[in-house]
């Protein structure tokens, strides 16, 4: 059993856990994910790792109750646990292969949106441990619906938060809060944008229009986690590739949101997914080998 240890619900419907798992937590890597079930026959949920402690051996996850098995999910206490937290996986973020001193060049903006904000906290942390400064937005629907501000406050260069209602921070969409940094006369060499696929689209579209190449976590789409249900199935720069196996990290201006969008919706059903099969035929599962390059 992987114990938890600590519980805390950050905001309605959205909890953190500290789970000991520590062969994940000696290995992982910002950007990468587990995937947990809370027994046997459960399903299996891939989660974004928002902390680790390698010395504690601890994996922090954050999630929101979206369906049956989150919400099952959440009624977990403390001293309960997973059946099963594998880990780590997907790739790490192209940040870690980076050198600090190249890093430490670079005017970096991190975009999240709503739950977004747990896979951006490690990369911020990650690299305010090595000196470099970065600039993070964090956007969410209400103030009450915020999450993470004091652990992003602490690491981030310059913290931004606004919401769509107005509520606390800016007010306004994050993509308006980038136009605006602009204007003052901000220069960003990276973007990196991780929250719902409608938002990190409109992100993307800004960026290429101000020229900031912008990379995206497609961590949202995925289902199974390991490339055999085709349910993270997207085109990138017109070639097949898979979040789980082969992201979560993609180059922005190169995604077909609206192809992986569409297939969100479609996936839903079963009928839809039978659709999704006969369609796309062999390259509907990553993990039948005939999807890579």
């Amino acid at each position: 059993m992987y114990k938890i240890v600590r519980k805390r619900e950050l905001t309605t419907n959205i909890y953190l856990m500290d789970v000991e798992a520590a062969r994940a937590a000696k290995a992982c890597q910002p950007g990468q994910f587990v995937i947990v079930r809370m027994d046997r026959e459960g399903e299996r949920i891939p989660l974004t790792i928002c902390d680790y402690d390698r010395e504690k051996g601890l994996v922090t996850i954050v999630f929101q109750c979206v369906g049956a098995a989150t919400h099952k999910m959440a009624e977990l206490e403390e001293g309960e646990g997973f059946h099963d937290f594998v880990g780590p996986l997907g790739c790490p973020s192209e940040l870690v292969n980076e050198a600090p001193e190249e890093l430490g060049k670079k005017k970096i903006l991190f975009v999240a949106g709503g739950v977004g904000a747990a896979p951006v906290y490690p990369q911020v942390k990650w690299l305010h441990e090595r000196g470099v400064k970065a600039d993070v937005i964090v956007g969410s629907k209400t103030k009450d619906l915020l999450i993470l501000e004091k652990e992003m406050e602490a690491v981030a260069g310059n913290l931004y938060i606004t919401t769509d209602d107005g509520s606390y921070g800016r007010s306004g969409m994050v993509t308006q809060t980038i136009k605006d940094l602009v204007a003052e006369g901000k220069t960003y060499d990276l973007c990196i944008a991780i929250g719902p696929m409608i938002m990190m689209k409109f992100v993307c579209l800004l960026t290429k229009e101000l020229g900031i190449p912008t990379v995206v976590s497609l961590n949202p789409i995925m289902v199974d986690g390991t490339g055999m249900c085709g349910a993270c199935r997207v085109t990138v720069d017109g070639k097949v590739k898979f979040a789980c196996v082969d992201g979560p990290e993609f180059d922005g201006h190169k995604v077909n949101f609206d192809e992986a969008m569409r297939r969100q919706l479609i996936y839903k059903t079963e009928e839809g997914r039978a659709m999704l099969r006969l369609q796309e035929g062999d390259t509907h599962h990553g993990g039948c080998g005939n999807c890579r390059d």
